[in-house]
C-alpha cells in the first residue's frame, strides 16, 4: 500500500511491531501513525506481552523519517497541530508502555525515525546503520522530540551534532555518542534485541515495569501519571480499599482500621 502499513506479531511473551514500507524506506505517514498508536494501545492491554520489539521491514532501513508527502503542503498551523503534535502525543504513549520496549535498526534512522527509536527503552544498531537529524537541511527543526527525549537518551553534545550539521554518523559512532545501545552485525539485529528479550522475559514482569516507569520518572518522562499508578496500585493492596470497596457494595459504612 501506498499509505504504508504497521505490523504487530505476538510471540508468547515478546511483541513485534514492524514498519511494513520498505520501498520507501519504511517513512512514517499519518496512516501509519494511526497505525503505531492503535498497537501501543492494544500492547498495553497484552498481559502477556512482557517485551516489545520495534523494527523495520528489509535491509536498508529501520525509518528514513517522516514521509514529506504527507506534511509538505500542510500550511504551518496545520503542521504544527496535526503532524507534529499528533506524532509527539504517539511517540509519547510508545515510550511510557508499561513493557520495556527494544528497537532493532536495521538499517538508517533517520529524523522521525531516530526520534521513533529513541522512543525505546533500548537501542540494537547493525553496523551497517545510520543515525541522522537531517531537519536543518530542508528549513524545519526536529518535531517529535528529537530535542528533547533524544537529548536525555544521549546528551546535548551529541544531539547539537547531528542537529547542526544535519549528517549522519555510523553504528560505530552511534554507540560511542551513547545514541544506541548495542552494536551487531548486518542481519542480527532482531535476533540480537530477541535474545535481550528474552533475557527480560525470564525477570519478575511487575519488578521490571516498575522499575521502568522509576526511571522515567528520573529522566522526566512521565512523573504525575507515574506517581499516581504506583501509588493507586499501592493503595488498593491494602486492607482499607478492600473494607472501602465492600462496604460501598453493602451500602453500609466502612470500618477502616488503617492497613
Amino acid at each position: 500500500m501506498s499509505a504504508g502499513s504497521v505490523r504487530v506479531e505476538i510471540e508468547g511473551a515478546v511483541a513485534i511491531v514492524t514498519l511494513a514500507r520498505a520501498a520507501k524506506l519504511n517513512a512514517l505517514t499519518t496512516v501509519m501513525l494511526e497505525q503505531l498508536e492503535a498497537a501501543a494501545a492494544r500492547l498495553e492491554r497484552e498481559d502477556a506481552v512482557r517485551v516489545v520489539l520495534l523494527t523495520g521491514e528489509g535491509e536498508k532501513a529501520f525509518c528514513a523519517g517522516a514521509d514529506i508527502a504527507d506534511w509538505g503542503a500542510l500550511d504551518p498551523l496545520a503542521f504544527g497541530r496535526r503532524w507534529v503534535w499528533e506524532g509527539h502525543r504517539i511517540f509519547d504513549r510508545i515510550a511510557r508502555l508499561r513493557q520495556p520496549v527494544i528497537a532493532a535498526l536495521n538499517g538508517i534512522a533517520f529524523g522521525g525515525g531516530l526520534e521513533l527509536a529513541a522512543a525505546a527503552d533500548l537501542r540494537v544498531a547493525e553496523e551497517h546503520a545510520r543515525v541522522a537529524l537531517p531537519e536543518t537541511r530542508i528549513g524545519i527543526v526536529p518535531g517529535w522530540s528529537g530535542t528533547q527525549r533524544l537529548v536525555r537518551r544521549a546528551g546535548p553534545s551529541a544531539v547539537k551534532r547531528l542537529l547542526f550539521t544535519g549528517e549522519p554518523v555510523d553504528a560505530a559512532e552511534a554507540l560511542r555518542l551513547g545514541l544506541v545501545d548495542f552494536v551487531c552485525g548486518k542481519g542480527q539485529s532482531l535476533e540480537r534485541a530477541r535474545a535481550l528479550a528474552a533475557t527480560i522475559a525470564e525477570r519478575a514482569p511487575v519488578a521490571v515495569q516498575i522499575g521502568k516507569q522509576l526511571v522515567n520518572v528520573a529522566e522526566g518522562e512521565e512523573g504525575p501519571a507515574a506517581l499516581e499508578a504506583l501509588a493507586g496500585a499501592l493503595a488498593a493492596t491494602t486492607e482499607d480499599a478492600k473494607e472501602g470497596v465492600a462496604a460501598f457494595r453493602a451500602k453500609r459504612p466502612p470500618e477502616y482500621r488503617g492497613r
